[in-house]
């Protein structure tokens, strides 16, 4: 099936919900409305626009470029007014004595619309679409979580909890990822082509921040542990995530293969591997899996003794070339995995799934999905869920996302 999503902003809208409160402090509180325009995009205009300190503005989420989005923000200290420019709006709502968070974000609201769909197919996409509302979607990280996943498909935080720092900033600064932009892509292939030729990498580079790095190697030729550490704090956050949102998909298609039997079983294939959905759930099952929350990966975690999820947990570690206790980095003391349990199963909240003429691409058909789904939690696995072919999962293709 190939159908598409995003052929314009529209196409994709998303809202924050929150129960932030409103009421009086240092930070002043915006409601973020942006279009075609990725988040840290938005938070740097504004920055600019009224000249402020990076460290003072907050926010709960990265919301899709590729859409209508509105999201939260605070300023320490921020201008009570409101900010119009191509692209983006920033109302003024009030005050607040804390900033906003990722915490702050309860769901996130959505109005999606699916396009060049054969006519033929609708029944049966809205049936799926009925089978969603009862039995919810297996709760995985989809691709969106996994940018920083290079071409060799190796997680940089792998090495990192191995103590291979060399690797670890070879993987982060100098590897090809299909996301690269012009400039990046440039770079990177300089610093491949003259690993540990530092004095001539850094000569040939432009200023960056990889050139910085490249720079303190220089002087400390063989010191990789230390350059890792300037490697930017949030970008090292991200690998770290990334590996362990990757561990826990595969302790949810696991949960998955052993929670539901075998002919309601089917593979799709995520930026990170093959992830085991299903069709539909018994009541049993239903019940099993939308109780069931399961904590994210890492050498932090206990289980109470004799706790069967132990060896799931240890299984899928060794799998990927490392014990569970060693899924920590003992260097910087500022970089760790999160803490934390995730619903292996949601349920989509006042799903509706509407069928409609597209508009856009003649003879085909469209559909409208109006839903909420708890914070963290992806619309494009539940477009996935409905749209793709189980039989032939390498085939689908969803242009735009």
């Amino acid at each position: 099936m190939s159908l598409k999503l995003k052929s314009r902003p529209e196409d994709f809208e998303v809202e924050e919900q929150t129960g932030f409160v409103i009421s009086d402090g240092p930070f002043a509180v915006y409601l973020l409305t942006k279009r075609s325009l990725g988040t840290p995009e938005a938070i740097t205009a504004i920055q600019q626009r009224w000249n402020l300190s990076r460290q003072y503005i907050s926010y709960g989420g990265l919301k899709d470029k590729h859409a209508v989005t509105r999201q939260w923000v605070t300023i320490r200290k921020g201008p009570k007014r409101n900010l119009e420019q191509d692209n983006l709006s920033l109302i003024y709502q009030g005050q607040s004595a804390q900033p906003f968070t990722p915490h702050d974000i309860t769901a996130n609201r959505f109005s999606l619309v699916l396009r060049n769909l054969n006519p033929a197919d609708m029944p049966e996409l809205l049936a799926r679409s009925e089978l969603i509302a009862r039995d919810g979607l297996p709760n995985y990280f989809d691709d969106q979580r996994f940018g920083s996943l290079g071409l060799s498909g190796e997680f940089i935080a792998k090495p990192w909890c191995l103590g291979d720092y060399e690797r670890t900033l070879y993987l982060a600064i100098a590897e090809p990822n299909p996301h690269d932009r012009p400039q990046d892509r440039e770079e990177k292939q300089i610093v491949r082509s003259l690993w540990g030729q530092w004095l001539a990498c850094k000569a040939t580079l432009p200023k960056s921040s990889r050139r910085s790095i490249i720079t303190y190697l220089c002087d400390h030729p063989t010191d990789f542990r230390r350059a890792v550490a300037l490697v930017r704090q949030d970008l090292r956050s991200l690998y770290l995530a990334a590996f362990q949102s990757h561990l826990w998909n595969q302790i949810l298609a696991e949960t998955i293969r052993e929670g539901v039997a075998t002919e309601r079983q089917y593979r799709l294939r995520l930026e990170s591997g093959l992830a085991t959905f299903f069709r539909e759930l018994t009541d049993e099952e239903r019940g099993s899996l939308t109780s069931l929350s399961l904590p994210l990966p890492s050498a932090r975690l206990h289980f109470d003794e004799g706790d069967p999820l132990i060896a799931r947990y240890e299984r899928v570690a060794e799998q990927e070339g490392l014990a569970l206790r060693e899924m920590r980095v003992k260097f910087p003391r500022d970089s760790f995995f999160s803490k934390g349990e995730r619903q292996a199963v949601v349920l989509p909240t006042g799903l509706q799934a509407i069928s409609q003429t597209d508009e856009i691409n003649t003879g085909r058909a469209a559909i409208r999905l109006l839903f909420t789904l708890p914070r963290g939690s992806y619309a494009t696995i539940l477009v996935k869920r409905l749209t793709a072919e189980p039989a032939d999962p390498p085939a689908l293709r969803i242009d735009g996302m």
